[in-house]
């Protein structure tokens, strides 16, 4: 089988700069002109930050406006199986012709140029939102927001800011604060945003830039609630109630990644109907996942399989609730990680809830932690681990002791794209 031209192409645009991530926005404002500024020409942007949930909470907004009849455009990373996933275009999946064409488009408007591959291929997905019409479009910032090459949008429609909490230090800082301040680099002056549940310095943050800049702000805990009671998702607002299904994304996180989401519907005019049909409609990949089918299902049919691409931990924080929340039952964990990564602050949460953690490293990725290091990761966690050379050679290793075993795969978006291209 011949190789896809864009993953060609998409090679090629790997090699245009000498790192992966440089924060600035000069080489976007450059390659943007060279394009007709396309980001002019959007359709109403919702734009998202955070630190966790940014994924669900766009996920969230979408199956919301679809039920409520809207097309929107959707720019996500990163991809688990093919980069055509990081691009919809009123709700599909870009094609390979069209991806193809528009990667070529922007490695000629770049030239020789020095730029990195998250913003030359933003680029491209700015060009092909402008050329197709829809109703919205909806932006995930790639890392932090100030500098992130999606942040060239003059005057969203809505901003959004998930929860904010300690990752990629090496880039946005040391501090919660410094971290908040980051985020909130995407609001812009007088254009309403929302803000998930915070941590008190950080809402101090994210409430002084909205305040610089006139921006009205819809903060949890201020404008907005969300709980759950009698298994019925409850949100109140100041334009009043909603009595929802519990969202069809498992685990207790999703309730404050679909109230963020709600409070963004509210804001855009949404009616009851578009909510609940968020709710029951969304679908987004290894966020705790259940695997039913493939070669995995196939080793371990009597094995409960979950995938979750979380690695920080509040993300393992996340998982943990979940696993708690869920029926009792033996559980074991396959984990790789990247070396970039607070591993041992991601095992801590897990600890209580795992049998056993079997490590494996991140095949064809350049940053994975080895299986021994994350293997004595997990033992200083309280974690009785050992290594196996992949995931299905430690799913065979469990099943053969424990086969009705629960068995989440975790630790990478990295392995979840692994699995999801073996599995899906």
């Amino acid at each position: 089988m011949s190789t896809p031209r864009s993953d060609l192409l998409l090679e090629r645009m790997m090699a245009l700069h000498p790192k992966i991530i440089d924060l600035t926005l000069d080489r976007m404002w450059r390659i943007l002109a060279a394009l007709g500024d396309p980001q002019q020409a959007l359709p109403p942007v919702i734009h998202i930050a955070g630190t966790n949930g940014k994924g669900s909470t766009l996920a969230y907004i979408r199956a919301g406006l679809e039920a409520a009849g809207k097309s929107a455009h959707a720019y996500t990373s990163p991809h688990l199986a093919r980069f055509h996933e990081r691009i919809r275009l009123a709700g599909t999946l870009i094609d390979e012709n069209h991806l193809s064409d528009i990667l070529d488009e922007c490695l000629a408007a770049n030239g020789p140029d020095a730029i990195t591959y998250f913003e030359i291929t933003t680029a491209a997905a700015l060009l092909a939102f402008a050329r197709n019409p829809a109703d919205y479009t909806l932006l995930e910032v790639g890392l932090g927001g100030r500098l992130d090459a999606t942040n060239v949008i003059d005057s969203p429609a809505l901003s959004v800011i998930t929860s904010v909490d300690l990752d990629h230090q090496q880039y946005l800082g040391d501090t919660i604060e410094d971290i908040a301040g980051e985020k909130a680099g995407i609001i812009k002056r007088g254009r309403p945003v929302i803000v998930a549940p915070q941590q008190g310095a950080a809402l101090e943050v994210i409430e002084a830039r909205a305040a610089r800049l006139g921006a009205p702000i819809y903060a949890y805990g201020q404008h907005w609630h969300v709980t759950t009671e009698a298994g019925r998702l409850i949100f109140q607002d100041e334009t009043g109630l909603l009595d929802l299904p519990l969202p069809a994304l498992a685990g207790p996180h999703q309730i404050q990644n679909a109230g963020t989401a709600l409070a963004a519907m509210r804001v855009l005019g949404l009616d009851e109907a578009a909510c609940e049909g968020a709710m029951r409609n969304v679908t987004w990949p290894a966020r705790m996942q259940r695997l039913r089918h493939g070669p995995l299902f196939d080793t371990a049919p009597d094995a409960e399989l979950w995938l979750d691409g979380g690695h920080n931990p509040h993300a393992a924080l996340a998982i943990a609730a979940t696993l708690k929340g869920l029926p009792q039952r033996e559980t074991h964990l396959i984990c790789g990680m990247l070396n970039t990564k607070d591993v041992t602050g991601f095992m801590a949460p897990l600890a209580p809830f795992a049998s056993s953690l079997h490590a494996v490293s991140i095949h064809g990725q350049a940053a994975t932690l080895s299986a021994e290091d994350t293997k004595a990761a997990a033992t200083r966690a309280g974690i009785a681990a050992q290594t196996a050379p992949d995931v299905i050679s430690a799913l065979r290793d469990i099943c053969a002791i424990t086969p009705n075993a629960r068995v989440l795969i975790c630790g990478s978006l990295y392995l979840a794209g692994e699995i999801i291209k073996e599995n899906g």
